[in-house]
């Protein structure tokens, strides 16, 4: 599956060509350089590894520089394998946001923003518990029965209960690109996507 990495800059509006209000996210889509290319013979499994995002040498291993090294580029931040690539590519090679055109479809894979210990309402749209009177106190965000007493005697798991919220792999999937500004290596699609700005994503066919 062809793709690319790119950094959410944020969200914006285009007006269709009906004069429709839409919403858009901005990504900052490569310029990727080819850093590995696996083939079935050798690794196993067919995909190409691409680099993104300028890193200080300093703060690279030796290991790495070595990998960079091999494709004849500076150390990168990000790096993502795609499986199946659609075209061939060979190391070193750049792959540029011009893999895209207006109207196709992506997914676009991100990691949502950490929100830290949260209640049940926040987390999952829990309505609280009863009204504010008939002498009940300090219930109105509270989950309510976790479950039975004499049976089962204990807390089923995957119960939906308060903890940490956020700070997970989401996949936005069948966004309609809306424009390609090649020049600057942005693309505009519709709709939102999980993350903060300036995160990694991944964007995939």
């Amino acid at each position: 599956m062809s793709g690319i990495i790119g950094k959410k800059i944020g969200m914006t509006s285009v007006f269709g060509a009906n004069g429709k209000y839409i919403p858009c996210t901005v990504i900052e889509a490569g310029p990727c350089v080819v850093t590995q290319v696996k083939t079935l013979e050798k690794d196993g499994y067919a995909s190409v590894q691409l680099a993104f995002g300028e890193k200080k040498e300093k703060h690279t291993s030796s290991a790495m520089k070595g990998h960079f090294a091999k494709a004849a580029t500076t150390p990168k931040r990000k790096i993502v394998e795609f499986k199946e690539f659609t075209e061939e590519k060979n190391l070193g090679e750049t792959v540029t946001v011009e893999l895209f055109a207006e109207g196709d479809f992506v997914d676009v894979a991100g990691t949502s923003k950490g929100k830290g210990f949260q209640g049940v309402v926040k987390r999952h749209g829990f309505a609280g518990v009863g009204g504010a009177t008939h002498g009940q106190h300090d219930r109105q965000r509270a989950p309510g029965s976790l479950g039975a007493s004499s049976w089962p005697s204990r807390v089923f798991k995957g119960m939906r209960m308060a903890g940490r919220m956020g700070g997970d792999r989401v996949t936005t999937q069948n966004l309609q690109v809306i424009k390609v500004i090649a020049e600057k290596n942005l693309l505009i699609i519709k709709g939102s996507i999980a993350g903060a700005k300036g995160s990694f994503v991944t964007i995939e066919k």
